[in-house]
């Protein structure tokens, strides 16, 4: 693996903590429910955060199957979570 892509996921990873963190403060001031999704959303990119990091020492998302397996999980919170975090937020016109 070059120095490039190890740059990049190196690079990947901080941006995804950073993520995480500004969702954790968000979840900190939320209402409980929307509290919640946030927090499970945060520890999603997180974790996905931490693949990159190994992604580093195997040169590949898609291997060893094992962390193709976690990303795709993340990518599945991510997409059930902001779909949750919009039920829960948007505003009804009743």
């Amino acid at each position: 693996m070059n120095d490039l892509e190890v740059s990049g996921n190196w690079i990947e990873a901080g941006l995804w903590l950073g993520v995480s963190l500004i969702l954790l403060g968000k979840a900190l001031k939320a209402r409980s429910g929307v509290r919640r999704v946030l927090l499970t959303v945060a520890a999603a990119f997180l974790v996905f955060g931490i693949s990159d990091v190994i992604e580093t020492q195997t040169g590949a998302w898609w291997r060893p199957g094992w962390l193709l397996m976690l990303k795709g999980a993340c990518i599945l919170v991510f997409f059930v979570g902001f779909r949750e975090y919009y039920r829960l937020t948007r505003r009804r016109d009743d």
